[in-house]
């Protein structure tokens, strides 16, 4: 089940909800009893494999032209 991130207007307080997609933007509650909450945009970062050289390694595929010389 997905976790989204809320704030509360009324005492700032920020805090998580494990609720379904579909109940995402429904109205919620925040821990000190106050409704008045807004759901937060959540930021993901996706990397990829670590190191300096993204690049491949050896003679096959890469490239535009699945390894060969684009002109």
């Amino acid at each position: 089940m997905p976790r989204y991130d809320y704030r509360c207007r009324a005492c700032g307080a920020t805090f998580e909800q494990n609720r379904p997609m579909a109940e995402a933007n429904d109205p919620t509650v925040c821990p000190g009893g106050h409704d008045d909450t807004v759901k937060l945009l959540s930021t993901v970062a996706v990397t990829g494999r670590g190191g300096s050289d993204p690049a491949p390694r050896g003679g096959s595929g890469g490239g535009c032209c699945g390894g060969g010389c684009c002109g």
